[in-house]
């Protein structure tokens, strides 16, 4: 697994999330790439990421991430960047924020986090682009949100579903985030913008489990849509508007 992984100094959790097996051949490599935002992106991280040929990114982030954390850019970036305004994480969710300064509390609100993400208005608009790009087959591309492992967890989770890799695989290729480059950094950068989210008394396992993934998570959400959908499938295509045609062509593309 370990061979998929990017280390950069300052883009975390980039990673190739091809080449797992399908019952219709294998994902190809240099397609499908995954990561956190770009804001301690350094000039040689720039150069690297430039390497590969990445065409479009689906930038799964709302207007105040963006804000806060922009994307730094090579000169020669010509990507294509897609988006949506307004913001993709915890709208619409109707409940106050749970206390966090346990680790179990930190893992319960993760939870409950999965429970209604897959049904954000926002990320599922951002999300349709996503599968709407991957339909078009316009070379490789890159979906990420701020950490890589949330939103963009969910993303990759559901394309490999689409694509048929195995549930073992779907779920290893999520939990890869908590060993992927330079964990510790990764947690790191994110530390206080979770403190300022929670407050200052966190504890320190707190923040690690909320800057982590476990396989609950993954698993809330599919239980969650398959509550409301019957299937993934009825999901994509009811939720996302992933038509058969699409899902063909997705396929088609993706898959050696």
């Amino acid at each position: 697994m370990t061979d998929r992984i990017i280390p950069l100094t300052g883009i975390h959790n980039l990673r190739d999330y091809g080449n797992y097996a399908t019952p219709h051949g294998d994902l190809k490599r240099g397609l499908l790439f995954r990561s956190g935002q770009h804001v301690d992106a350094t000039d040689s991280d720039l150069t690297a990421f430039d390497g590969l040929t990445i065409q479009t990114i689906v930038d799964l982030r709302g207007d105040s991430e963006r804000a806060k954390h922009p994307c730094k850019r090579s000169a020669a970036f010509s990507s294509r960047v897609l988006l949506v305004e307004g913001e993709t994480s915890g709208e619409g969710e109707g409940s106050p924020r749970r206390p966090v300064i346990t680790q179990k509390q930190a893992h319960d609100a993760m939870v409950a986090l999965y429970e209604v993400m897959p049904f954000r208005p926002n990320l599922s608009r951002i999300l349709r682009l996503y599968f709407d790009q991957l339909a078009e087959g316009a070379g490789p591309s890159l979906v990420h949100c701020l950490a890589g492992k949330d939103r963009t967890g969910l993303a990759v989770g559901l394309l490999h579903s689409l694509c048929g890799v195995h549930d073992d695989d779907i779920m290893e290729d999520f939990l890869l985030t908590n060993s992927a480059g330079n964990s510790a950094a990764r947690i790191a950068a994110g530390a206080d913008t979770v403190r300022r989210n929670f407050g200052p008394e966190m504890e320190d396992e707190a923040i690690i489990t909320l800057m982590s993934v476990h396989e609950d998570y993954l698993h809330t959400a599919f239980r969650e849509i398959r509550a409301k959908h019957g299937s993934l499938d009825a999901y994509l295509a009811e939720h996302l508007n992933v038509t058969e045609a699409k899902a063909d062509a997705i396929r088609k593309f993706l898959i050696a």
